[in-house]
């Protein structure tokens, strides 16, 4: 996700963004336990962009 473009969303879509970014970690979690993940490395990428989301949430003052 871009930092950019996650500025310029409203606080309700930083939350969805976050709530479906926490599902695909859990699902990638599973997949690389179960040892059928196709891109492991997809995880790391999936827990930046939590990072940014929850930050931005935190920047607009709103709770995580």
């Amino acid at each position: 996700m871009n930092p950019k473009a996650l500025r310029d969303m409203a606080p309700d879509e930083l939350r969805r963004r976050l709530d479906d970014a926490e599902q695909e970690a859990f699902n990638l979690r599973v997949q690389i336990a179960a040892g059928k993940a196709q891109s492991p490395s997809r995880l790391r990428e999936v827990r930046k962009d939590i990072a940014r989301v929850k930050t931005e949430l935190t920047r607009k003052g709103e709770q995580a």
